[in-house]
C-alpha cells in the first residue's frame, strides 16, 4: 500500500499513512528497525482525544500477498524508539525482525501511544476510590471500533479473533487481561506483563473469576523485583516485590481453575531479579510472542 494513500474510515477524516522517519523529522536521534507506518493524530470519538498510531509491518509484507496476525500494544511511544519513550523502549521492532529472520514468526504490531495524563483512566476498567480511573471500556471501544477497522481496512490482516491479540505491561497488562474476557469476539490471545492487579482493591480477581471461559492463549508474567506501581510506598521493598509476584501467581491459579491449561493455553513466567521496566518486558517479549503466535505459525506453515 502506498504510504500516502488517504483511506477513509467510519466517522473519521481521511488517513494518510506516513513513513516513520518522514513523520518524525524534528530529531536526528530516532532509531527504528524495519518498516513502521504512522497515522498522525488519529482522533478517538470514544475518548475525545487524539494520538499518533504506529504500525510495524513484517519484513515479508511487501514481498508477498500473505495476511498476518495482529497484536495491539499499549504505551506505543515506548515500543519502538528510545527517542519517543518516557521510560526506555521495549525494542519491539528489533525483536520482531529477529523472530522473522530466525524463526519465520511474523505479525503486524499496532502501537497505540498512551494519552499522557489520561493513561490511568484509559487503562483501568474499574474506578479506584483514591486514584480514579475507570474508562477502560471506552478505551477498548476505541481499539475495537476505530483502530481495528482502520488496520483491517488498510493492511493485509487475519482479522478474526484467533489471530488478533492485545498486549501490555503494568496498567497495560491489566487492561489487556480485562480485554480478553470483555471482548471475546475480538481478542483470541493476550500478553499480560507485570499487571497492576492491585488497582481498585483488586477488582480484577472477582471479574475474572466470574467471567465465562473463553478459548485462546494467555501469557502472564512478573519479575521478582517488581515494586512498580504500588498503592502505597510504605512497604519494605522485598515485601512489596513478593506481594507483586504473589498477586500474579494468584491470578494464574484463578485462570487454571477457569480451565486454562498451563503451557498449552496459559504460560506463566517469573523472571528472577527482574524489575518493573521496559527493559525487563523487552527481554521477555520474544518467548511471549513465540507462545502467543504459535497457533498462527502452525497455520501459516500449513
Amino acid at each position: 500500500m502506498d504510504r500516502t494513500t488517504p483511506v477513509a474510515t467510519a466517522a473519521l477524516e481521511p488517513i494518510a499513512w506516513l513513513d516513520y522517519h518522514d513523520h518524525y523529522t524534528s530529531r536526528p536521534d530516532h532509531r527504528i528497525s524495519g518498516i513502521v507506518r504512522v497515522a498522525p493524530q488519529l482522533p478517538s470519538p470514544q475518548l475525545g482525544n487524539r494520538r499518533d498510531l504506529l504500525v510495524y509491518l513484517p519484513p515479508s509484507y511487501h514481498r508477498t500477498t500473505r495476511r498476518y496476525p495482529v497484536i495491539y500494544m499499549h504505551d506505543g511511544q515506548n515500543l519502538f524508539d528510545h527517542a519517543t519513550s518516557y521510560a526506555g523502549e521495549w525494542g519491539v521492532d528489533e525483536t520482531m525482525e529477529m523472530l522473522a529472520h530466525t524463526e519465520g514468526l511474523e505479525a503486524i504490531i499496532v502501537g497505540i501511544p498512551n494519552a499522557g495524563p489520561q493513561r490511568l483512566a484509559e487503562y483501568t476498567p474499574f474506578h479506584d476510590g483514591r486514584l480514579g480511573g475507570g474508562r477502560g471500556d471506552d478505551y477498548l471501544a476505541f481499539i475495537v471500533d476505530t483502530v481495528k477497522p482502520l488496520i483491517d481496512g488498510n493492511f493485509r490482516t487475519l482479522p478474526n479473533r484467533r489471530y488478533t491479540g492485545i498486549m501490555g505491561s503494568s496498567l497495560g497488562g491489566l487492561i489487556s487481561l480485562y480485554a480478553f474476557f470483555q471482548r471475546p469476539t475480538v481478542f483470541g490471545f493476550a500478553g499480560v506483563m507485570s499487571p497492576s492487579l492491585w488497582f481498585a482493591d483488586e477488582a480484577i480477581y472477582d471479574y475474572v473469576e466470574s467471567a465465562a471461559y473463553q478459548p485462546g492463549k494467555l501469557y502472564l508474567d512478573a519479575g521478582t523485583r517488581e515494586l512498580g506501581e504500588q498503592p502505597s510506598g510504605r512497604l519494605h521493598r522485598a515485601t512489596a516485590s513478593r506481594r507483586y509476584y504473589a498477586s500474579v501467581r494468584r491470578m494464574k491459579a484463578i485462570l487454571v481453575r477457569q480451565g486454562y491449561r498451563p503451557l498449552r493455553d496459559l504460560l506463566h513466567v517469573e523472571e528472577k531479579w527482574a524489575g518493573h521496566s521496559e527493559s525487563s518486558w523487552g527481554r521477555r517479549l520474544a518467548p511471549a510472542l513465540r507462545f502467543l503466535l504459535s497457533e498462527a505459525l502452525r497455520q501459516d506453515r500449513g
